[in-house]
């Protein structure tokens, strides 16, 4: 631990012995660092905070979410920092009484680049626009007054972006939709010409809608209806006229007193059993007839009673001829479909390529009127979106706080650059002092010399000053002293000066 402390004390003294050389040294790095302190030029930064809100009720009725709201928002705010919107802050600020040409634009915009942030906060509704100016050729006043114009430019452009943005989008959109629409709509319109004339040259044969594959399945469907209705019918007019041929087509005269005579009576009953559906194996009907056989045997059924037409008779006869008609309707209607069907099978085999040209036909039709009623639908929404978004004011604007004036710059930190300035020139004298201490070939104390030399020391002899050395040892520190105490003024004198300057800026 004494050796150490001896080290630190030939150090010191080893130091001190060249303390002129370690001051000339601080006052050298001191001077050259505060020049370059004072040539950073003072940085005055400007903020605003600026609360946008895309809540709307109306949005989300017409499909326009929060989440794209929201998107739309990020968008324009990593976009404000563009070169297009750089120039407008440019023009619109006291930066333009500075410019005189394209070279100058171009400088002060990238020089605004480096210098505006805009950061969206915690709250994804908030949003903080900064700016700061340092520019070395315009004064502390001068940069102190761009920077909140700077900010309420952006304020402006942000505003106006969203604004106007979303109707240079809708109007670019409606001019692009409608450059398609008219396109669609020519070539729908040919494709529907083609198809006209294609069913003009083959398809009349066949009624109904499709192609000539499907018009021709739909054909040997209904074929096969009618067939089934045909067998239907032609048992209904057999059945009947089974039922005619056992009714008669008269009834037997009235007996006397105009009551009407067993025979005739015994006829009517059987007729109206027939009347009523009943087949002749109907145990009724059987018991009636041989009645009716009975009574004519008998001689009930004679000429001479008399006879008048009978009712059943006739109302079977007109449905016989209303069943008729309608097996007739049905084979007529089946033999049309039949010949369209053969004559379409007929000229298929001729020109077997006419089902594949109404395929293609139809196929394109359909693409092509598809892609007409999507565009139609997505320029009528695009349109609503648009009046919904310009209109109805979705979009609310409210500055939280207004760009700031700024009082002081707020970089460089001068006052503490300069102290640390001071701080490192007094470091580098002390440690070119200690530096020419250890290159210098000499013993500070008799233990060295004796390590060195390896030889015993006998003695060593102390320093001894007269009076007048002494009193010139004492001027000389007075005036390191003096000299010393200058560095420290001038630092402090250079901070009061900075803030002088702070409060006339």
């Amino acid at each position: 631990m004494a050796g150490l402390y001896d080290e630190i004390l030939v150090v010191l003294h080893g130091i001190w012995n060249r303390r002129w050389l370690a001051l000339a040294v601080a006052w050298g790095v001191a001077m050259v660092g505060w020049l370059a302190v004072s040539l950073i030029p003072n940085s005055y930064e400007s903020k605003a905070r600026v609360y946008v809100s895309t809540q709307s009720l109306l949005e989300d009725k017409v499909g326009i979410t929060q989440v794209q709201s929201q998107q739309q928002l990020d968008r324009l705010r990593q976009s404000l920092a563009s070169t297009e919107n750089l120039e407008k802050v440019v023009r619109g600020t006291d930066l333009s009484q500075s410019i005189s040409g394209p070279s100058d634009v171009a400088a002060r915009i990238t020089a605004l680049r480096e210098n505006i942030k805009v950061v969206a906060q915690l709250d994804p509704s908030m949003i903080e626009i900064s700016a700061a100016s340092s520019d070395s050729s315009l004064s502390d006043g001068m940069n102190a007054r761009i920077a909140p114009q700077v900010v309420q430019k952006l304020i402006d452009i942000f505003q106006e972006a969203n604004l106007s943005g979303d109707r240079t989008e809708t109007r670019q959109s409606l001019t692009f939709l409608d450059a398609q629409i008219a396109g669609r709509g020519k070539q729908l319109a040919a494709a529907e010409q083609r198809r006209v004339e294609f069913a003009q040259r083959y398809v009349g044969l066949l009624p109904g809608a499709g192609s000539i594959s499907q018009r021709m399945d739909a054909a040997r469907t209904e074929i096969n209806a009618i067939d089934s209705q045909l067998v239907q019918a032609q048992s209904a007019v057999g059945a009947m006229n089974a039922q005619l041929a056992g009714t008669p087509a008269t009834i037997a005269g009235m007996g006397a007193g105009g009551a009407p005579s067993a025979f005739a009576q015994a006829q009517s009953d059987l007729a109206g059993m027939r009347a009523r559906g009943w087949t002749a194996n109907h145990p009724d009907v059987i018991a009636m007839q041989r009645q009716v056989d009975a009574l004519r045997r008998q001689g009930g059924g004679s000429a001479a009673a008399g006879s008048t037409p009978n009712p059943a008779y006739g109302s079977l006869k007109a449905m016989q001829a209303e069943r008729s008609a309608t097996v007739a309707a049905l084979q007529t209607r089946k033999n049309q479909i039949q010949g369209d069907l053969s004559a379409m099978s007929a000229r298929q085999t001729e020109e077997p390529g006419i089902a594949a040209e109404q395929e293609k036909l139809d196929r394109d039709y359909e693409v092509l009127k598809t892609q007409y009623d999507k565009l139609l639908a997505d320029r009528e929404e695009i349109r609503l979106r648009g009046d919904v978004k310009t209109e109805t004011g979705a979009v609310q604007f409210r500055v939280i706080q207004p760009p700031s004036v700024p009082t002081a710059p707020s970089a460089p930190n001068r006052p503490l650059l300069l102290l640390a300035v001071l701080v490192v020139a007094v470091v580098v004298g002390v440690g070119v002092a200690f530096a020419m201490g250890q290159l210098r070939g000499t013993f500070p104390t008799a233990a060295r010399l004796e390590k060195a030399a390896g030889l015993p020391v006998i003695g060593a002899i102390t320093q001894a000053r007269t009076p007048a050395q002494q009193l010139v040892a004492k001027q000389r520190l007075k005036w390191f002293a003096g000299a010393s105490g200058a560095l420290a003024g001038v630092c402090l004198l250079l901070i009061l000066v900075e803030f002088v300057q702070r409060g006339m800026a």
